[in-house]
């Protein structure tokens, strides 16, 4: 395990915490966004170029702009709403360690209350299905930094470490990508390679995708319903250090590189049904929070760009893709949530902040996609956990 990559999975959000996902080493290193913001939610279109390439079948797009539901209001320094599946909510509150409660919906019972070891503090996110949750806690300090996994029967509520049942290749970094019951994750293999392991929660079946040798790694792996897209790191630290992004089929196959515009540059991407969202953005660059944005609607059709968008918060759901865009305007921070999909011309946006707000990357669940936002202006500070259905 790289100590060097580990991140702890709570913000300061204006100097209030606020939960959203960790991430690698590469993670941005400017503050995440907390200045006042204002908007309202709507769809509306951002600027950028048609383009006649042929696209995959995909179902038709709902008219008019997407609904968004309250999943939960609490104080900033409460409970913040981590994931919502069709059963369970999964909420993670504000103390040092992370401790993560799993609710039952319809009974409001909980049926797990994960407080990590001494030492440990949580990690986001909680990958989780009808039945099972694996709850992942990490140690960054000390002379042993360290991983665990602990996966729940939700219908017992008892866990299992699953480095002691040695049913899946340890995870070896702390990033985790999800879509339902299927996550994938970095481990090392016996050769000290790093490899991208895809898994299913329910089973404990995996496969390894692809693998780096040592001192390269692979991270940022983004799951969609019918991919993995992550980014294969090599020689870091050095001159000649290339960072590019890979996708493979959830059903099998090798690994196929995504074309950078510019080359080993590339951050993050997700890709659905053969197109692909992503972002580039160098490792000298001094402002490596913002990355520029590129679609491509088939996996051998022209990328063009969608301008700049915040980094490492690509995610697919449903059949969009989405991510976080950040403006200023007259000296005025801004923050909203686009979405695109092949056959749409522009990206389209769906979300954006109400005045003296700030706003999570967004995550999915099921279909829905899933952001909290922080209210920290005058008056009552509180948060907000929204669902949106991207079907």
């Amino acid at each position: 395990m790289r100590r060097s990559r580990l991140l702890a999975p709570v913000v300061l959000v204006a100097g209030l915490g606020l939960l959203a996902s960790a991430c690698s080493s590469d993670k941005p290193e400017s503050a995440p966004p907390g200045t006042p913001t204002t908007g309202t939610p709507g769809a509306t279109q951002s600027p950028a170029a048609p383009d006649s390439t042929s696209t995959p079948s995909i179902p038709p797009t709902p008219a008019g702009p997407p609904t968004f539901t309250k999943i939960l209001k609490q104080p900033v320094d409460g409970q913040h709403v981590v994931t919502q599946q069709e059963k369970y909510l999964v909420t993670r509150s504000s103390d040092e360690a992370g401790t993560t409660t799993v609710t039952d919906r319809t009974t409001k019972r909980v049926v797990v209350k994960h407080v990590p070891p001494a030492g440990f503090v949580a990690q986001s996110p909680v990958v989780i299905d009808d039945r099972w949750a694996l709850i992942e806690d990490i140690r960054d300090g000390g002379p042993n930094p360290q991983i665990r996994a602990s996966r729940y029967d939700l219908t017992t509520g008892r866990g299992v470490d699953l480095a002691t049942q040695k049913a899946l290749p340890r995870i070896s970094e702390p990033e985790i990508g999800a879509a339902g019951g299927t996550f994938a994750y970095s481990s090392t293999d016996a050769k000290r390679r790093s490899c991208l392991v895809i898994a299913e929660l329910a089973t404990l079946k995996s496969r390894t995708v692809s693998c780096v040798a040592e001192p390269g790694y692979v991270a940022d792996p983004v799951v969609s319903a019918d991919s993995v897209t992550f980014s294969e790191i090599t020689s870091p630290e050095t001159t000649r250090r290339c960072k590019r992004l890979l996708t493979a089929p959830l059903t099998g196959g090798v690994a196929q590189p995504i074309a950078a515009a510019k080359n080993c540059i590339q951050w993050s991407g997700a890709s659905l049904r053969g197109a692909t969202v992503w972002s580039e953005v160098g490792a000298s660059d001094p402002d490596q929070y913002q990355s520029t944005g590129y679609v491509r609607e088939t996996t051998g059709g022209a990328a063009r760009s969608i301008g700049s968008i915040v980094t490492d918060t690509i995610v697919a759901c449903g059949n969009w893709i989405h991510w976080e865009v950040r403006t200023v305007t007259e000296g005025v921070e801004r923050f909203q949530l686009q979405r695109w999909q092949p056959g749409v011309a522009r990206p389209q946006r769906i979300y954006a902040t109400p005045p003296d707000a700030a706003i999570t990357p967004p995550t999915c669940q099921d279909g829905n996609l899933i952001f909290e936002v922080a209210h920290l202006g005058a008056g009552s500070k509180y948060t907000e956990a929204l669902q949106v259905t991207t079907a």
